[in-house]
């Protein structure tokens, strides 16, 4: 059941709560970036060089810029944000889906309920059967996935595929953090995952222009906008401090989701201290059982590079995630312009990862752009001169919201990511790797362990490594 409607209360920017996102107000801000003078925008590029992040007209002005000299320093000053920030660590995960049941129609989705195709749920052994495949695959943090089905997919379900997952231990330890990627739901349900141990719901908003998202969500729970939207406020009130936002770029002008992801961050900033710990920003690409001919929106490649770096300026402090639905050159490109998480190996099936064991096909919910397996893009990812990171620390240490935020923007964390990082990657080798892939990764963590400032952290550090490598201990983390 739906939770019932309470009055609404007008924030600082003068709509309400519940519809905190103006599209004349944005329009007004695209169009009004069209004056922008050069002076100007030199300056807005300096604050965001700076580390200050920008506002919604500074924002805009980058956006609607199509100077060259521009583009070539957002790009500049998004790769050394991500640098000063992030250093040259990235956050590996695995997308899980379990049930692709949906009542939604949306026009973008393989799971769209008016497609005709044998649907499935994962038994609960069918879970572990595929979280076994992962954990061989190394993977220590995993998003779980699940179309929108209270009958074939209802919260307690979710809440044992939650519990089945942390329940499995294995030669080489467990997973130790799952994300879930639901649909939105009520503020009791939002408690009981915050119970279940998630680290951060993730939830694409898909458009923030209300007539187009009317349009691609024509039936189903989902096109409710307003429910959508007010999404993560539920969640916050149900103690979930760590929310992910995003939407798919293709749907509606670029510019304009943009701008709606930086209201809604600020909605949440405002009204609960914090905003998001992660933005993601999925691309439209084909799927089964729509025309991708059909959206008029799609984001070309240079289009797309620039909207991730802007992103970048604007939330400097802020995760950035990128899917397998970019191939191997564009995450190549995209790392440097800001994005800090990567999926490797990944399945967008039910049941996908034993299936891809058997050499089997279903109905994928996108069709997967980088199939590479994920010990070769971690490979490369060392060989690009990155650290792969499994660290889930933040959330076991209680590190989330605004904890995580005042540590990020105090330049703080990094005293903490890059020992674990370096922790997680000398277990993932030992563990996982071939003697010619321990011997890459020890190069770089002895390389980079010099690198943590604070010195007791770097003995300590230097010392875990040592365990690692000697003894087989595991599961370090500060």
């Amino acid at each position: 059941m739906r939770e019932k409607k309470t009055p609404e209360k007008k924030d600082k920017a003068g709509t309400s709560d519940g519809m905190f996102i103006d599209r004349a107000y944005i329009e007004g801000l695209l169009e009004e970036a069209k004056g922008a003078d050069e002076r100007a925008i030199g300056g807005y590029l300096d604050k965001a060089e700076n580390f200050q992040g920008l506002n919604h007209r500074e924002i805009a002005a980058l956006l609607v810029s199509e100077r060259p000299e521009h583009l070539r320093r957002i790009l500049d000053i998004a790769g050394r944000i991500k640098r000063h920030i992030y250093g040259n660590r990235i956050v590996m995960f695995a997308p899980l889906y379990v049930s692709d049941y949906c009542v939604n129609r949306c026009a973008y989705c393989s799971f769209n309920s008016g497609h005709a195709f044998g649907r499935r749920r994962l038994t609960l052994d069918e879970v572990r059967e595929e979280v076994t495949i992962l954990e061989m695959m190394g993977h220590k943090r995993l998003a779980l996935e699940a179309g929108e089905n209270d009958h074939e997919c209802s919260i307690e379900y979710i809440l044992d595929c939650i519990k089945a997952i942390y329940g499995l231990k294995f030669e080489n330890g467990a997973i130790r953090r799952v994300n879930v990627n639901i649909a939105a739901t009520t503020t009791e349900n939002y408690q009981k995952l915050k119970e279940a141990g998630i680290g951060t719901y993730i939830l694409f908003q898909e458009t923030y222009h209300e007539p187009t998202y009317s349009r691609v969500h024509p039936a189903g729970p989902k096109k409710d906008f307003a429910w959508h939207l007010n999404a993560f406020d539920r969640a916050q009130k149900g103690g979930i401090d760590d929310v992910g936002g995003g939407v798919l770029f293709g749907l509606a002008d670029p510019r304009f989701e943009v701008l709606g992801l930086m209201l809604h961050n600020e909605h949440l900033e405002a009204k609960f201290g914090t905003g998001f710990h992660t933005i993601s920003v999925p691309r439209l690409c084909p799927a089964q059982g729509m025309n991708i001919g059909d959206f008029p929106n799609l984001v070309d490649d240079a289009a797309f590079e620039k909207i991730v770096a802007v992103i970048r300026l604007a939330v400097p402090f802020t995760g950035m995630i990128l899917s397998t639905r970019e191939n191997r050159a564009m995450r190549k490109k995209l790392l440097q312009a800001g994005i800090s998480q990567l999926s490797a190996g990944s399945s967008t099936e039910v049941g996908g990862y034993a299936k891809r064991e058997q050499r089997a096909r279903g109905n994928p919910q996108f069709l997967v752009n980088d199939e590479r397996n994920a010990m070769t893009i971690i490979s490369e990812l060392m060989e690009d001169g990155y650290i792969p990171s499994f660290c889930t620390a933040c959330y076991r240490n209680g590190r989330t919201g605004d904890r995580f935020m005042s540590l990020a923007k105090s330049g703080k964390i990094g005293n903490v990511c890059l020992p674990n990082a370096l922790m997680t990657l000398s277990e993932y080798s030992m563990d996982y790797g071939d003697e010619i892939f321990r011997e890459k990764a020890a190069a770089i963590i002895d390389q980079e362990i010099p690198h943590i400032a604070d010195e007791r952290i770097r003995r300590r550090t230097l010392e875990n490594v040592k365990r690692i490598r000697g003894s087989g201990e595991r599961d370090f983390f500060v």
